[in-house]
Order: structure tokens, then C-alpha cells, then sequence
């Protein structure tokens, strides 16, 4: 198999890959994703990236930065100090189909009481995705959690919002792409930099 040929492969499992002419930065279908990120005085590695499909289609490319490398749910979930999600759009998606898919994946991966608990918060999030017409092509929406001040979005690095104080709504926001019943199964694989075997035959 030709070097080309190999990235192209590589690239389609969702797996980290490094060009050499761009060392440090993680190409995800030409969403570009710095392999270290600073958040709340903290470096956060890349650990790991890939795509949201619907259907045939691909929506957009999330890449998960911690502080330290985890492999499981259990882990990333009970992990200290600053997270980050990054999505990069990858086609012109209405408010309305995004902020669906997000309120989905949390109702399917949050329990009863913390739906109940978290209400307010939900109610507000969903709000938020209201207050933008369309998303297009090249946005990107970051989520930061930052102990001390909550769960923080920015839309191309516009702050949206006030923080969302709680850890337990970071833990649900991150349960949309690594919960049981995630928005995407090869997206959550990627995210815990772990071989996704559907892309092979893609």
C-alpha cells in the first residue's frame, strides 16, 4: 500500500495522525485540531478525534482534550481538571437539526434524576443553539469545562452565555458523544482513540 493510499486509510478510522508538514496538528476530513491546547492555565492533549456522521453524511469533526490520555468513560468522566470538546462544522446545518441532536444525545444518556437536577441548565442550553440562525460550514463550537467556573461555550471564540456551573452537566454534555447510546458509536471510538472497524468498509 502506497503512503497516500495509508493516510487516506488512517485518516478514515479516525485514528491520530500527523502530517509532517503540519507537526503538531491532527487533520479530521480538513478540520484542523491542535494536538495541545492551554485552558484554564492547564496543557490539554488531543485524546482523540474523528467524525459525526448521519447517515452517509458527515456533520462534523469533535476532538476531546484532557489533561492526561484515557481510554475508557469511566476515566474521562472522573478525570480532574480542565476538559475541552472542539467541533468543527463540516456542512451548513440548521439551529434547529444541531441543537436537536445534541438534546438527544443527552436525553438518551442521562438519568431521570439528573434530568431532574439539571433542568434549568438544559433548559438554558437549549436556548442557546436558538440563538444562532445556521451553522455553517468551517464554525466551531467549543466546549470548556473549567473547574471553579463551570461549563463554558464559545462559538468561533465568541463566548455564548454564562457558565454552567455544575460538573455533573459537563458529564452529560460528554455523555451525547460517550455515553451508552452516543450520537455517533465510531465518533465515540475515535474520541477514546480506539480503532473503528465500520470505517474500513467505507
Amino acid at each position: 500500500m502506497r503512503w497516500n493510499q495509508y493516510k487516506c486509510w488512517l485518516a478514515g478510522l479516525g485514528l491520530t495522525l500527523l502530517s509532517t508538514a503540519n507537526a503538531g496538528t491532527v487533520d479530521i476530513a480538513g478540520a484542523k485540531f491542535e494536538d495541545t491546547v492551554h485552558v484554564a492555565n492547564t496543557d490539554l492533549k488531543l485524546n482523540g478525534a474523528g467524525i459525526r456522521y448521519k447517515a452517509i453524511f458527515k456533520v462534523y469533526a469533535a476532538g476531546l482534550y484532557l489533561k492526561d490520555k484515557k481510554n475508557t468513560v469511566p476515566e474521562v468522566l472522573a478525570s480532574q481538571g480542565p476538559r475541552r470538546v472542539t467541533i468543527v462544522m463540516l456542512r451548513d446545518l440548521s439551529n434547529e437539526d444541531f441543537g436537536r441532536g445534541f438534546m438527544q444525545g443527552i436525553q438518551q444518556n442521562t438519568d431521570k434524576a439528573e434530568k431532574v437536577k439539571f433542568t434549568s441548565q438544559f433548559l438554558r442550553f437549549g436556548e442557546l443553539f436558538a440563538s444562532v440562525p445556521e451553522l455553517k460550514k468551517g464554525d466551531v463550537m467549543v466546549n470548556d469545562w473549567v473547574p471553579g467556573v463551570g461549563t463554558v461555550v464559545y462559538l468561533n471564540g465568541k463566548k455564548m452565555g454564562e457558565p454552567y456551573p455544575d460538573i455533573g452537566f459537563n458529564n452529560a454534555l460528554l455523555r451525547i458523544w460517550l455515553g451508552e447510546k452516543p450520537v455517533d458509536s465510531g465518533l465515540k471510538k475515535a474520541m477514546l482513540a480506539e480503532p473503528d472497524d465500520r470505517s474500513m468498509y467505507r
